[in-house]
């Protein structure tokens, strides 16, 4: 890393900003408007620097539990989407009216998972976003938590931050918590953990170095937070996790400030826009394992999956269906548009394309997934 990665931050124009509940709600104690209106003010100035800016906001079940006294985040997913639908009555209200302060509008958007699982869906949701960037308008996304459902939501305001950033082919994901930033070990747990300033979003020790324990307010921690940077790293989008309670934390890091935060670097060239949207996805329909030779082909010459590679189908898809290709030790290399129903592929895998024609069982050519089709995660 060199200081010339935080001088292409500072010279990013089109930012997502994520901020967690435990920062919006003073850990639990409400809306803590004053710090609201400071990120806001902060976000307009960068607003007169031709910064084009999306805010991702935590914090609305955070505040429907607390309207409804509830000292612990359920797990009932009822009790969950009635807080969610009582508290982003408050959450979108608090931040139209810091936005009013400077008369800057706002445009409330609301997702699921299911939203952007379907092609059409999300070129819409793509379409919306930058034209509200266009019209001088912030957005302010969130999940729809008051209609997702355990199979259907995101789980994680990091996890939809990061999609947002793919949708508008943003710069940089600035994500802001209550703590300094990514830490080797948990600072709250080892008084001896070290701030990583800059690291490679792909990294591979980051994501054991994060764990997977979350707050108490969201759903989210930092394994999350780095799974969130390896996704905006797909659109080769920078991502920074700094605190949100860091005086003029925005205005610092869009100087190129090497002092606060982590900031986790890209190592890909941007995807295409099909395969960006391929790859965000985490819900699948089916499974198939490939052989080391498969993997191979895939992930280094950037081949299509055929069926001669493929050692076990599973899960109930039909072709267009979106499934993970494994390797053999059971980890997903890629994800896909399917070419043939789950109970064809069962029959032809293993199969060389000779052997196939042999059997006449080609229907739409001898790769159950195209390349074209297909992005590697």
């Amino acid at each position: 890393m060199s200081a010339s990665d935080r001088t292409r931050l500072a010279h990013a124009k089109r930012w997502v900003v994520k901020i967690g509940s435990a920062l919006l709600t003073n850990d639990g104690q409400g809306l803590d408007r004053a710090r609201m209106q400071h990120w806001v003010d902060e976000m307009v100035h960068l607003r007169s620097q031709g910064i084009e800016l999306c805010v991702v906001s935590s914090g609305a079940i955070a505040v429907g539990l607390k309207t409804l006294a509830l000292q612990s985040r359920p797990t009932e997913v009822p009790i969950l989407q009635a807080a969610a639908a009582i508290g982003q009555m408050g959450l979108i209200q608090a931040w139209q009216s810091c936005f009013d302060q400077h008369s800057v509008s706002t445009a409330q958007v609301l997702l699921t998972h299911d939203d952007l699982a379907d092609r059409a869906r999300y070129l819409n949701a793509r379409d919306t976003l930058k034209t509200l960037l266009r019209f001088g308008v912030v957005p302010v996304v969130n999940e729809n938590d008051t209609v997702a459902t355990a199979e259907i939501r995101f789980g994680d305001n990091d996890s939809l931050a990061a999609l947002a950033t793919n949708l508008i082919e943003a710069d940089v994901l600035v994500i802001l918590t209550d703590q300094d930033g990514f830490f080797d070990r948990d600072p709250r747990m080892d008084t001896n953990a070290q701030l990583i300033r800059e690291a490679r979003a792909l990294d591979p020790s980051l994501q054991s170095m994060a764990g997977r324990t979350g707050g108490t307010l969201g759903s989210g921690g930092m394994f999350t937070k780095i799974q969130a940077a390896v996704q905006a790293a797909r659109s080769g989008a920078m991502t920074v996790i700094a605190s949100g309670r860091t005086p003029h934390v925005l205005s610092r890091l869009a100087t190129g400030d090497g002092e606060i935060g982590s900031l986790l670097i890209p190592d890909l060239k941007p995807q295409a826009a099909r395969k960006r949207w391929l790859a965000s996805h985490k819900q699948v329909k089916g499974r198939l394992t490939v052989d080391p030779g498969a993997v191979d082909a895939l992930v280094r010459l950037g081949r299509s999956l055929l069926p001669v590679g493929v050692t076990a189908v599973d899960g109930h898809f039909q072709r267009g269906d979106i499934v993970h290709v494994l390797n053999p030790d059971g980890e997903p290399i890629a994800v896909g548009l399917v070419n043939y129903d789950a109970d064809v592929a069962l029959r032809i895998r293993g199969l060389s394309t000779q052997q196939l024609r042999e059997l006449n069982v080609l229907v739409e050519g001898d790769a159950l997934i195209h390349r074209d089709n297909m992005a590697l995660v």
